[in-house]
């Protein structure tokens, strides 16, 4: 449950996800330092109001050699020599642990105002290398052995789960990824922003859209991508501060109105087991849209005014609207065919091209969600805004849905 006093999120900064780090020489504290700075600036914040940071991150070890982000904020600024930091790590979710752990902060009094940054670099070696990489967020050793895609894999594995209980059309999933796709043409920091796609990109066209894994294609997978982004967190009665210094109404700063954690079994056969004979495939995930929900006092996910969902691959946002409540088990592709999750649709997902067309930088995901949310609840998400957006749900998953995690965030 909430604290009684609110938590407000002051604003933030993403980087642009189509940039390669490697390729344009940066290393990973340039992307981790330069966000932060971005941020600040962004906010009109000083360094010196920072008092506690959070980073998540996934897997800098495996891929840059560099663990203990959190003593990076001790090189940006002089301010933040001695800034009490920690990591936190939940593979796809590490970004939305990182932000429970500020709230957890300012809910228990310790600080008024928190750093929260997501990272990852994950473009600076060979595909192999990358796939071999990621296999940490599953159980290694004990699933998904015999393929090197473990990923598209698993996902592929929930596609065939999904049309054994339900029955699956193909096209609805090729729906998402267009819609996806083309909303990223809008995000001037959308890593496939300016990809050439035609129809044939969403189809069962070999040539143009090649099998990954099963059926699962290559325009069906979120992108692998380097980026960071940063918000900022405070108490209420910091806010309150913020909002006289900069000359705004506090109740135009969005705030957190719920949020919602849930876990399960790391094995994806022993997900499968325990929901065996029950009306969803992941009852812990609808549990979670429950929460959150409820929490926030909105009855359904109709309520709201568009979702930030974990579309690692097309079917996970097709298994996300599933779970959401919206339908009942299996009738969600419902809404797709009626345009309703598109932007101008009664309840827009992922405007923000999503991790299919913004891309995925693993650690930075759950954090940019938050950021998404804040700025279409303030109405600046520019080319990409849902018009009269105020309330919006993000859910972010780790793993196969092993971790998850979901905030929903808007003004009064």
């Amino acid at each position: 449950m909430l604290s009684p006093q609110r938590i407000y999120i002051l604003g933030g900064y993403q980087s642009d996800f189509s940039r390669n780090w490697a390729r344009d020489g940066q290393p990973l504290y340039d992307g981790f330092a330069t966000t932060v700075q971005q941020g600040l600036q962004a906010t009109g914040l000083d360094a010196a109001d920072i008092q506690v940071g959070h980073v998540g991150n996934f897997v800098a070890p495996l891929f840059t050699g560099q663990a203990h982000l959190g003593g990076f904020f001790g090189h940006i600024d002089p301010a933040l020599h001695y800034l009490p930091a920690s990591s936190h790590e939940a593979a796809c979710a590490s970004g939305s642990m990182a932000m429970l752990a500020a709230m957890a902060d300012i809910s228990a009094g310790y600080y008024d105002l928190a750093c929260v940054l997501g990272v990852e670099q994950m473009r600076n070696v060979a595909a192999e290398k990358s796939s071999e990489n990621l296999r940490a967020a599953a159980w290694v050793g004990q699933e998904w052995q015999h393929t090197p895609y473990v990923w598209p894999c698993a996902f592929d594995n929930l596609l065939d789960e999904y049309d054994q209980r339900y029955g699956v059309n193909a096209e609805h999933l090729q729906a998402i990824s267009k819609k996806n796709f083309a909303n990223a043409r809008n995000n001037p920091n959308a890593q496939t922003r300016n990809w050439t796609l035609d129809e044939n990109s969403f189809s069962n066209d070999d040539e143009a859209n090649p099998v990954i894994s099963g059926r699962i294609r290559r325009y069906d997978c979120g992108q692998i991508s380097d980026g960071a982004a940063v918000v900022f967190l405070a108490s209420e009665s910091r806010a309150r501060q913020y909002a006289k210094s900069h000359n705004v109404d506090l109740q135009q700063i969005p705030y957190i109105k719920s949020f919602a954690h849930v876990g399960a079994p790391m094995l994806w056969q022993e997900k499968l087991r325990l929901s065996a004979g029950q009306d969803y495939i992941f009852p812990h995930l609808q549990g979670l849209f429950k929460q959150a929900l409820s929490d926030a006092g909105f009855e359904s996910v109709a309520s709201l005014d568009g979702l930030e969902v974990h579309d690692c691959f097309s079917i996970t946002e097709y298994m996300l609207l599933d779970h959401s409540g919206w339908y009942p088990p299996g009738q969600a592709w419902q809404a797709i065919e009626a345009g309703d999750t598109e932007v101008g649709g009664k309840l827009p997902i992922n405007s923000s091209g999503g991790l299919l067309g913004l891309g995925h930088p693993v650690g930075a995901t759950g954090v940019r969600m938050v950021l998404d949310a804040y700025k279409q609840s303030c109405g600046i998400a520019g080319d990409y805004q849902i018009e009269g957006a105020n309330n919006l749900m993000t859910v972010n998953l780790g793993g196969s849905a092993t971790t998850c995690a979901s905030f929903i965030i808007g003004r009064d």
